[in-house]
């Protein structure tokens, strides 16, 4: 299986000139790590498994583990409504939002950037420069005096905005900011040792720069496409080792008891696709009634990334780019061959 793995990477990645890293575990046994492409083309520093990358939307498990740790300490609850969560004005919001809505993108409120109406992430720095973008606060003016898109628990919508109110509910209940909390409750529990929300203005050193690469050859780097510091909705940095680490820690119950475990991994709520499933902050991916597969993703200008937990055979799969595109086909080519 391990040689197959890796001839199958190899094709891919003489394809589309893949640039990242892929790491297959089954147990504690590793299958395949392997690494292509450069952290940084001007100098010519070559990804490795000790590259931390941007996992963009990724990091919304992280997000929701954080609340369920909160509730499991009775500060919150899964159905306290957003209005008790938050000193924060809403006044188009449904009074009916909760907890559960938003970690399972059912509230129905307006996002800051709407996945299924925009296309160029870079139009949202135009009017908000990114560079001031540091705190989950600083996003509020881009939706909270908006309209709602849909009542309160009608359909799944994927919303990045309901993330950041997640990330503000974290900041309130736990009195930390937001990536102190995660950094203390779910990276050092995790053994994520190289993980971090890190700013662009200063990221610390073996850190992939995402590129954004276009079609006569040419290349910019993403510093001026995202906000500076990722929160709640995306935009820490992980190595592949530290991600797996992630998965060990949350399937053992390391980061939740068994029943808060068992909750954030339930699927709550089907999506656009036919065996498609949300849980809180985690895809979940079901082969008729039997579930095939949990996993994150993210995709943002610069940054690709897929990560999964195959609960059948204990495989975890962690494929980390810093270019927006590839990572999506030898995820299915690994898939093929476990």
């Amino acid at each position: 299986m391990k040689t197959n793995i890796l001839d199958r990477i190899a094709y891919i990645q003489d394809q589309n000139k893949f640039s990242g890293s892929v790491l297959v575990e089954e147990g504690n046994e590793v299958l395949t790590e392997v690494s292509y492409g450069y952290a940084n083309r001007s100098e010519r520093i070559e990804n490795s498994t000790i590259t931390r990358y941007g996992i963009a939307s990724g990091c919304k498990l992280f997000t929701s583990i954080a609340i369920c740790q909160l509730v499991e300490e009775g500060k919150l609850s899964f159905e306290t409504k957003l209005e008790d969560s938050l000193n924060f004005s809403f006044p188009n919001f449904d009074k009916d939002i909760t907890i559960h809505h938003l970690l399972t993108h059912t509230s129905g409120i307006p996002d800051y950037f709407d996945e299924e109406t925009m296309d160029d992430f870079e139009q949202l720095w135009i009017k908000n420069p990114m560079y001031r973008i540091r705190t989950l606060e600083d996003l509020l003016p881009l939706f909270q005096n908006q309209p709602m898109k849909f009542k309160a628990g009608e359909r799944f919508h994927y919303n990045n905005a309901g993330y950041i109110l997640l990330g503000l509910i974290v900041e309130q209940a736990s009195q930390l900011t937001f990536t102190d909390y995660i950094e203390e409750n779910i990276f050092k529990k995790a053994s994520m040792v190289n993980s971090g929300y890190f700013e662009f203005d200063s990221l610390p050193n073996s850190t992939a720069l995402g590129y954004i690469d276009f079609p006569n050859g040419t290349w910019k780097t993403n510093i001026y496409s995202l906000p500076v510091k990722g929160g709640s909705d995306g935009g820490a940095f992980v190595t592949v080792n530290d991600m797996a680490n992630l998965w060990d820690s949350l399937v053992n119950n390391r980061l939740l008891s068994e029943e808060y475990t068992r909750m954030l991994l339930t699927p709550y709520i089907r999506t656009h696709d036919k065996n498609s499933f949300y849980g809180y902050g985690v895809w979940i991916e079901k082969n008729e009634d039997e579930i095939f597969k949990y996993y994150i993703m993210g995709y943002d200008p610069g940054v690709s990334f897929h990560s999964a937990f195959y609960p059948k055979t204990s495989i975890k799969t962690v494929i980390c780019s810093n270019k927006s595109k590839g990572v999506h086909q030898i995820m299915k080519e690994i898939e093929e061959e476990i």
